[in-house]
């Protein structure tokens, strides 16, 4: 117990000469030990790192779970070391509520058909949306996240031992500094007459006492001193490895990008691969305008899956044999035309398809071999290929 409380004496001692120390530099009333500059610049690049990384950290957060409530939750299962519950991903959501709507409205009605078509794309969009969230989450947020977590806190806590051994170093300094000038003017202006012996017995005595003043303060000072620059080297080492971070950092970013174009890239077959069944290929997916962006270099890790096939053409889609079809040789059948009412505009690709109107009625046919999302459309002497799901076909 008596040891517990002088060691309490002590340290209750050192903080209070700290906080004296560093009031006093903040009024100006005493000296303070600068830090050279390449120190001082290696501290602001430590700050930097740390303040960029942790608002990319937070904005990829929001990137990858826009729900804040979401986000609120995988914190805490993060912080209670437990695992985060698996959460559908709003495509697949979406997929769950087109293919309900569609076995409810019909799903054999054009409606109920695209419904269910548009669903398993929303599905596959989902599941790619979820594998992205889990290679960005691991290979990039992961190492963003042990960095402020685990080797920021070593780089703080050193600092803030640095900035300790700092304050006691300048402490000792004035201490020596008060303790010179207090022995300087014991032997300059002794006070000492013939007639009085003992003020000179009292002046020598101080003077003494002064001595040993200015030979503990200095012995002090080298402790301090020593105690400060191996704290400083142990802190300047600490900084120096923030490189070493930004390489690791560098890399991680690479991952992410490769990840995020891997995904944008199923993302656009998928999407692609749904156009094609719906029958409709705009311009933006077939056409041959020059990208807005310069290519990729042959030597990027990502030019694979960051290159995209353009759309196929309408031929290319064709069935075999289909693609040379002459539509005005086609007579139709004797039986099975029907009418049809189209349901929406549809602007033909190209000149084997027939352009349509919402709401005109055509006369509909199929023929051996076609594709059954496809049909023949007539319209007075036009003739061409329409697709199924933008008509309602009438008895």
């Amino acid at each position: 117990m008596d040891f517990n409380m002088k060691k309490l004496a002590s340290d209750a001692g050192i903080f209070f000469t700290r906080a004296v120390q560093f009031t006093e530099e903040k009024f100006g009333q005493a000296e303070k030990t600068e830090l050279d500059a390449h120190f001082e610049s290696l501290l602001a690049r430590a700050d930097s790192t740390k303040n960029w990384t942790e608002k990319i950290l937070r904005q990829t957060e929001v990137l990858l779970q826009p729900n804040p409530s979401a986000r609120v939750e995988e914190f805490l299962y993060e912080k209670l070391d437990r695992k985060v519950p698996s959460r559908v991903t709003n495509g697949e959501l979406l997929a769950q509520y087109m293919a309900e709507a569609a076995s409810e409205l019909g799903p054999t009605t054009p409606y109920g058909k695209t419904l269910i078509k548009v669903a398993e794309a929303e599905k596959h969009l989902g599941a790619a949306e979820r594998d992205f969230i889990h290679t960005a989450s691991i290979n990039f947020l992961t190492p963003l996240r042990n960095f402020l977590e685990g080797d920021w806190k070593t780089i703080s806590k050193e600092r803030r031992l640095l900035q300790n051994r700092r304050l006691d170093l300048d402490a000792s300094k004035a201490r020596l500094k008060k303790a010179k000038a207090a022995e300087a003017k014991a032997t300059t202006v002794p006070d000492f007459q013939e007639t009085r012996p003992r003020n000179y017995i009292l002046s020598a005595s101080a003077s003494a006492l002064w001595n040993d003043e200015v030979d503990k303060a200095e012995q002090e000072l080298r402790v301090a001193q020593t105690e400060f620059d191996r704290q400083a080297e142990v802190t300047r080492l600490l900084l120096e490895g923030i490189s070493s971070t930004h390489v690791n950092h560098l890399r991680c970013l690479h991952e992410f990008i490769e990840s995020q174009t891997t995904y944008y890239a199923q993302c656009y077959r998928h999407m692609l691969d749904l156009q094609k069944q719906l029958g409709r290929f705009p311009g933006t997916f077939v056409g041959t305008a020059e990208p807005t962006s310069p290519p990729l270099s042959s030597t990027s890790p990502t030019t694979t899956a960051a290159t995209m096939p353009m759309g196929p053409s309408v031929a290319d889609l064709a069935p075999p044999g289909e693609a040379a079809l002459r539509l005005e040789e086609v007579a139709p059948p004797a039986s099975g035309t029907r009418k049809a009412r189209v349901l929406y505009d549809y602007e033909a690709a190209d000149s084997s398809e027939l352009a349509l109107l919402a709401d005109e009625l055509i006369t509909v046919y199929s023929l051996p071999g076609m594709d059954p999302d496809w049909l023949i459309g007539e319209r007075g002497n036009k003739k061409g290929k329409v697709p199924v799901t933008y008509l309602e076909l009438l008895s």
